[in-house]
């Protein structure tokens, strides 16, 4: 079997399970990514040499107080009880920027590996599971839009980048990425919003494209801090439960990262309409 057939099979697969998972409710798509952050956890804990379970068990148990034990008519009525969580996954997020665009290869404390970890991965999956929570209703429609912004990004990046791409976008980190390829994928993402918008009118046209580019921006960012964890780390994948696309975390790097922005985004909207 040829690797673009293994790629494309399980890329297939890995949709369905997703698609089918938001179609069919809303318990099925919260617990499937939980299960996708422990699976990206457990990627990220060999990749900094994090040892122990003290990261899964806190990670579980900040999924049980966000999505399970407080009602969701309290979030709706009073977000000042997100504050900490989003706050602290932005700091967690701002950091990795730092340690993405430092020059220097420098380890973190065991401490800083798990701080980082709960809530690189585990703060950015909760948000991405709040996403389509709008109105105290489940809208799949907002959540499969952002899906597809980030599959129309990473999709045109790569054939973009192949076709025409010289100029280097970061070299020491990603060598294959390319300046022409990240435009491409901007530019056909916010060319899915508009069409997007037609189909899915919960936000208004403009705010779909505006949420395009804070995903495409940092999505973008989120798969190199990634890029760098394997580079330090001497590995070219994060795992290999996806064969042909490699780990999870390999998968799920550019929605784990931009989840906070985007749902900040999508709050900013709802505040200033």
């Amino acid at each position: 079997m040829t690797q673009i057939v293994r790629r494309s099979l399980t890329g297939l697969v890995y949709i369905i399970l997703l698609l089918s998972a938001v179609f069919l409710n809303s318990n099925a798509f919260d617990f499937l990514f939980m299960t996708f952050g422990l699976a990206c956890l457990y990627e990220y804990k060999r990749l900094v040499q994090l040892k122990g379970y003290h990261v899964f068990i806190a990670y579980l148990l900040l999924w049980w107080v966000f999505i399970y034990l407080i009602p969701d008519q309290v979030f709706l009525n009073d977000k000042m009880l997100l504050l900490p969580l989003i706050v602290l996954t932005l700091i967690v997020d701002f950091i990795l920027l730092g340690y993405l665009f430092s020059r220097k290869e420098k380890f973190f404390t065991k401490f800083q590996k798990f701080f980082i970890g709960l809530f690189y991965i585990g703060g950015g999956c909760i948000f991405l599971t709040m996403i389509p929570y709008k109105d105290n209703s489940f809208v799949q429609l907002l959540i499969v839009g952002i899906f597809i912004l980030i599959w129309v990004n990473d999709t045109f990046a790569y054939l973009v980048g192949s076709a025409i791409g010289k100029t280097k976008l970061y070299a020491q980190v990603s060598p294959k990425k390319t300046v022409e390829g990240s435009i491409g994928g901007l530019f056909f993402s916010i060319i899915a919003a508009y069409i997007i918008s037609l189909y899915a009118p919960t936000i208004t046209t403009n705010q779909w494209i505006i949420l395009a580019i804070v995903i495409v921006f940092s999505g973008s960012l989120g798969d190199l801090v990634e890029s760098k964890f394997k580079r330090v780390a001497g590995v070219k994948d994060s795992g290999a439960i996806l064969p042909g696309h490699g780990g999870m975390l390999d998968r799920l790097d550019s929605l784990i990262f931009a989840a906070p922005f985007a749902y900040l985004t999508l709050n900013i909207f709802t505040y200033v309409s």
